[in-house]
């Protein structure tokens, strides 16, 4: 090697950009068993490719083998099944890899499936899940939330349901699924978003089965161990999923179909306490943090999800091949909390007494009182109630994605075109219904009764729950519907992108592999629309501001006699389980959400955004050596046009606006449509390399700037306003002008590969610095016509208002560190003789980060961790495949974090208590076409606890039950 090749490696390594190695150099193909594969080893080190100087010189004019003709190469030798193989693929994928990545394959998803992508993928260094209806479903990647991590199937950017950037990944079934990679280096050629990384999820390749025709058929049954004691939630649910893949004109036609479909129950029991106010009330002469109330609830339910794949290849020669698929899933969540609510502590609302207050000065317990006489002395008018609740968050949500791939090879070309859309829409009810006890029911002037509620807060454990007079709130002749509020949200995400890209590979470079560019086209349109329906009054004053709306009695047939079951909660007060549709029915009342001016948030909370991306991008693979070692990897540049801009209504008031009808047909003048936003340009450094110290040790090292797009709901433009002192003011938690999240990362790997594929140890140290987050703030003075936005005319001077103030989101949140280590190992097939089947893996991540945010609803200001960061990530597997027996226990830790979770009726930011989710799964081989599978999934009933300010200050604790499955998986 000239020592002029030597320098130049050296100073790209040493430049700065980022460089996320990969592995070339090859190893043995895997066997059955270590024993098994020593003569394949022996052969594939000496026809496969070569390393060190020898492939350096490569004197014969050989062509060397691509990393993916390596991984062909090993993969096709795998003999053995379940885990072993799923942990050997896995391992390899990751080995051969061009960046450094992670790596689940089907044998994990679909040998013995996981309940979802996100439980598949906590078995990976550095990813936790955070369970959302007691399963896993969003994740957290490195320490940060799911709007810092890009998620693609089959190579496409995919839309979301959330309403915002983050992924739901329960919308894809784990069936359907062939395979999901965690790329954590960058590189020029994957499309940008991921901060946090990126999550590429792939569906199979029909061609690349191994038999012409193959059908899978699995069917499996559950129980839920909670749903029986929660009103309106089934025990018994399914799951089933059926794949097809066949290969047709002598194997140059390929055709996939998939379909799943889930139906199980939506449990989950709640001890629930509200944030506190952020000023101190004075109690027993000490100033306190009053709690805003305290909930008991059973959210019951059903959750059914349907989904559908499908792939055609055609592929008549080595230089063609044409791809379609596309995946549909449709995910219906009906969810209803019903329980008992003691709302509105604050203000002088309730009358507090026998107070137990924490060390830091927050209500951890007391009795809450009606106010003698009503609130404001108006008798009948409370603040203060301990309600029944009936709320309706029922969810209908679908996500499509489909697209044509083509691919050429010529020679030393390859020429890639994709063309592909996909979209997103989710509509939620949002209902928040009440039902109070009253006094004089029947006549002329029904008002709520005077009522109590005695609590006390522990912590992490369920808390107390006692109220005067327990019986009335079963008594039908006392309880009525006091107040229905409706506010649906619809999303929708459209996507349409095209993206193309040109390889050129070199033959007798002595640096370069190839060089590669390409462009990527994409069109977002984004839409949120709400709406509002409101009936009758929570604070029992419909007399007063509703009289045409009066409490509705209730019956037999619209609320049922609801207690608890469960040892948590068994001494809470029964409650009446209420139908509020069949009581509004009963009343000849009909619901009409609609956009509402006197609601105006409504409008200016609805609207569309719109997001054109121009990428081009040019990367090089490296291949060459340093001091005889095999050097691989890619030194690129990604260049990003993004224009976005956001159609809305501004508020502008005293009938300057135009003339605009709400969802009723009333026309406003007070209102304008505005489309503000920018434009702008990113320059996308990355660097990879991968160092093969030996046959079986690596050294990577990758560097790269990336970004991450502002979450697209607060890029939204509408905004309500307010006149103060000849100013012009306005409100609004959106900004169009947002700028992304940019941040540099580093990564340094070793990574040690057992012999014959049977196990991997790597570690790596990591390190992002993030510019700036998106936070609320208030600007005291916004030049707004600057930023597109119109002010009206002061009438008393004839001039524009003067610049005030604007609460808004903004980018100036000072950025920060967030780093770590991550350690992984595996091994399958280390024991001798029976007990080779044996295998296991053990992931740690540690991850520190000096950001801050500060929050109040602790009621004192403190300052939280980055959301979506648990110092201490850890999960462990031990699994063995004996032939027809393969069996799997796996655990996964998360310590405590923050994140947005919903208390109540709201999303707030509390903390997260540290998690340990137990799963076990197993599987019989009866003959080749039939099996048999068990599985467990939270087999300790593991809670989600979460609290305020410290442990003492409990925000909710959710127990969702374990779920106990069993069925036969049939394959032909």
């Amino acid at each position: 090697m000239s020592f002029k090749r030597r320098i130049l490696v050296l100073a790209m390594a040493s430049a700065g950009i980022g460089m996320a190695g990969d592995v070339l150099a090859t190893d043995a193909p895997m066997g059955a068993t270590p024993q098994d594969n020593t003569k394949a080893n022996t052969q594939a080190k000496d026809t496969s490719s070569q390393t060190g100087s020898t492939a350096a010189d490569n004197k014969d004019g050989e062509k060397k083998q691509t990393k993916e003709e390596k991984l062909a190469q090993t993969l096709s030798a795998v003999t053995v099944t379940g885990y072993s193989r799923s942990a050997a693929t896995s391992a390899d994928i990751q080995r051969y890899s061009d960046k450094i990545e992670n790596v689940v394959t089907a044998a994990d998803i679909g040998g013995l499936p996981d309940q979802s992508i996100a439980d598949a993928l906590t078995q990976l260094p550095g990813v936790a899940a955070q369970r959302i209806g007691g399963q896993a479903s969003q994740i957290n990647l490195r320490g940060l939330p799911g709007n810092f991590i890009q998620t693609t199937l089959n190579g496409r950017e995919q839309p979301s349901t959330s309403g915002s950037n983050y992924i739901q990944f329960d919308d894809y079934p784990s069936e359907l699924i062939h395979q999901v990679s965690v790329y954590k280096s960058s590189q020029a050629n994957v499309i940008e978003g991921g901060v946090g990384g990126t999550i590429a999820m792939e569906t199979a390749n029909p061609l690349d089965n191994k038999k012409d025709q193959t059908f899978n058929l699995d069917t499996r049954g559950s129980y839920n161990s909670r749903a029986n004691g929660v009103y309106g939630a089934n025990p018994r649910a399914f799951r089933i999923s059926a794949a097809y893949q066949g290969k047709f004109l002598d194997n140059t036609l390929g055709v996939g179909l998939g379909y799943a479909q889930m139906y199980q129950p939506h449990v989950a029991e709640q001890y629930i306490n509200e944030s506190y106010s952020t000023s101190p009330t004075m109690l027993n002469g000490k100033p306190t943090y009053i709690n805003t109330g305290v909930q008991i609830s059973q959210n019951g339910g059903t959750e059914r999800r349907h989904g559908y794949m499908g792939t055609v290849v055609w592929q008549p020669n080595d230089a063609f091949k044409l791809t379609g698929n596309g995946f549909y899933s449709k995910y219906d969540n009906t969810s209803f909390q019903r329980g008992m609510r003691a709302q509105l502590f604050t203000n002088g609302g309730a009358v507090i007494t026998d107070p137990v207050v924490s060390s830091n000065g927050a209500l951890i317990g007391g009795t809450a009182s009606s106010i003698p006489g009503g609130f404001w002395g108006i008798n009948g008018l409370q603040a203060f109630s301990v309600a029944t609740t009936a709320n309706d968050q029922s969810n209908n949500a679908n996500v499509f994605s489909g697209g044509l791939n083509a691919v050429w090879k010529n020679g030393p070309w390859k020429v890639m075109a994709d063309v592909s859309a996909s979209r997103a829409n989710s509509h939620t009810v949002g209902s928040d219904v009440t039902a109070d006890v009253y006094n004089g029911l029947g006549s002329g002037l029904p008002l709520i009764a005077d009522q109590s509620v005695s609590f006390l807060l522990h912590g992490l454990n369920v808390g107390d729950f006692s109220v005067a007079n327990p019986g009335s709130y079963t008594d039908l002749s006392k309880m009525a519907l006091s107040s229905y509020g409706m506010y649906p949200t619809t999303y929708r995400d459209d996507r349409k992108a095209f993206r193309s890209s040109v390889r050129y590979e070199f033959t007798d470079n002595p640096v370069f592999a190839g060089l590669e560019g390409g462009v990527y086209l994409s069109n977002q349109k984004y839409s949120a629309d709400r709406a509002v329906w409101l009936y009758g009054s929570a604070w029992g004053q419909y007399w007063l501001s509703t009289p045409n709306q009066p409490p509705l009695t209730l019956d037999s047939s619209n609320a049922v006699k609801t207690c608890w079951k469960s040892s948590q909660f068994k001494n809470f007060p029964c409650f009446l389980g209420l139908n509020a549709n069949a009581i509004l029915a009963a009343h000849g009342v009909t619901p009409n959400p609609q956009k509402d001016w006197s609601q105006n948030w409504t409008e200016t909370q609805s609207g569309d955004v719109n997001v054109k991306i121009r990428d081009a991008f040019v990367q090089a693979d490296i291949e060459t050596t340093v001091f005889d070692r095999a050097l691989s990897g890619n030194v690129g540049l990604r260049v990003v046009h993004t224009s976005q801009f956001s159609p809305g209504l501004q508020q502008v008031g005293n009938g300057a606006g135009e003339p605009i009808a709400d969802g009723h047909g009333v026309i406003s003048k007070d209102y304008v449509h505005v489309n503000p936003g920018q434009s702008y340009t990113d320059y996308l450094p990355s660097l990879n390399l991968n160092l093969e110290l030996d046959d079986e040790n690596q050294l990577r090292f990758a560097a790269a700037k990336v970004m991450a797009r502002p979450p697209i709901d607060m890029l939204k433009s509408g905004v309500a306003s307010y006149i103060f002192n000849g100013t012009y003011n306005l409100t609004s938690g959106t900004n169009p002008m947002l700028d992304p999240m940019y941040a540099k990362q580093y990564d340094l790997v070793f990574a040690h590969y057992f012999p014959d594929s049977t196990g991997v140890f790597a570690a790596d140290v990591f390190y992002k610095h993030i510019d700036s987050f998106v936070q609320t703030v208030t600007d005291p003075n916004y030049d707004f016509a600057a930023h597109g936005y119109i002010v009206p005319i002061n009438p008393q001077t004839g001039q524009p208002y003067l610049n005030g103030t604007f609460q808004t989101a903004y980018n100036n949140t000072k950025g920060g560190y967030v780093r770590g280590v991550e350690l992984q190992f595996m091994r399958t097939h280390f024991l001798p003789g029976p007990w080779s089947g044996l295998g296991f893996s053990v992931n740690y991540a540690y991850t520190e980060s000096g950001t801050k945010v500060e929050s109040n609803l602790g009621g004192f200001p403190q300052e939280q961790g980055l959301p979506g960061l648990s110092k201490n990530v850890a999960s462990a597997a031990l699994f063995y495949d004996g032939g027809r027996f393969s069996t799997r226990l796996a655990a996964n830790y998360r310590s405590p974090f923050v994140s947005a979770a919903q208390v109540s009726f709201t999303f707030q930011t509390v903390y997260f208590a540290s998690e340990k989710v137990l799963d076990y799964q197993a599987s019989y081989k009866f003959n080749d076409y039939v099996s048999g599978l068990f599985q467990v999934l939270n087999l300790t009933d593991q809670p989600t606890r979460t609290y305020f300010g410290n442990s003492t200050q409990t925000s909710t604790i959710q127990y969702f039950g374990r779920t106990i499955y069993a069925g036969v998986s049939l394959k032909f």
